[in-house]
């Protein structure tokens, strides 16, 4: 099945055609500065690339492990900062929400609202980021089969919004690892939504630090092919200018220096399998 169109900002994702779309930045806000170096950076390489580029950060990351873990700047210096950088760059922005609050609140600044995992059986929070009118990204929980992501779907159409795509993460599997399940992308492609593969969140292992998750950057590349290769409209994607220094998510981000060979391999090959069809 060809999954609808949808347009995010000045980029699109979906409808069989067009490059593949990434959705790309830091884990979590963690000062202005950071924040726009890796901003910069990508808008660099995805201008170079010609490829699809939407950008991602957290003003508050709500699911950390520990409650000692750095959460991020909160809703309104975030929304601050996100409102200052679509003044000065011609780029998409997303981000996650966690409330009826918060989804009112940044549906009024940024491009597209993404539900995170955890709570992507939330009803309330998804029919009110379907009330904003902003495409909503649904990531599929770890606890999800991608047959079930179908009524998350539904909830956020119920509202007359058509706009929803759909992230693999993985699945749980024992303790503290991820598996992912390759089938799920052409499960939830009959949904008639975009698919995305988020690549680095995959290779997440929860909890596995104690007080922080771990993760296998080692391991982002092959199962990023192995998505292209089955047909992902977009890669999700976290880097950072230094990884190992990062506030959150650091073992699981792809350095920046890394970002462009990275996407340029994955366009490579989706332009093959696009063509081959």
């Amino acid at each position: 099945m060809v999954p609808r169109k949808i347009e995010i900002g000045n980029a699109s994702v979906g409808g069989g055609k067009g490059p593949l779309l990434f959705i790309a930045g830091p884990c979590v806000i963690e000062d202005e500065k950071t924040t726009l170096k890796t901003l910069e950076g990508l808008l660099d390489i995805t201008e170079r690339l010609g490829v699809g580029f939407v950008f991602k950060a957290s003003y508050d990351k709500a699911n950390r492990t520990s409650i000692d873990s750095y959460r991020g700047p909160g809703l309104k210096k975030g929304l601050k900062l996100f409102e200052k950088i679509k003044k000065r760059y011609d780029v998409a922005v997303l981000t996650d929400v966690h409330s009826v609050e918060e989804a009112r609140e940044a549906g009024k600044v940024v491009d597209a609202l993404q539900i995170p995992a955890f709570l992507c059986r939330q009803t309330d929070l998804l029919v009110a980021a379907g009330k904003t009118k902003k495409p909503v990204n649904i990531k599929k929980g770890q606890f999800m089969n991608p047959a079930s992501m179908a009524e998350a779907v539904r909830k956020v159409e119920s509202t007359g919004n058509k706009n929803v795509f759909l992230t693999e993460r993985g699945v749980s599997f024992g303790y503290s690892n991820l598996v992912v399940d390759f089938r799920s992308i052409p499960i939830m492609r009959q949904t008639g939504c975009p698919v995305i593969f988020d690549s680095t969140h995959s290779v997440q292992l929860p909890s596995a630090k104690g007080k922080s998750s771990g993760g296998d950057r080692s391991m982002i590349a092959y199962l990023s092919r192995a998505a292209v290769a089955v047909g992902v409209d977009g890669i999700f994607m976290e880097t950072h200018p230094n990884p190992d220094k990062a506030l959150s998510d650091g073992p699981n981000s792809i350095p920046l220096k890394d970002a462009q060979a990275f996407m340029e391999e994955l366009s490579a090959l989706d332009g093959y399998i696009r063509g081959s069809r």
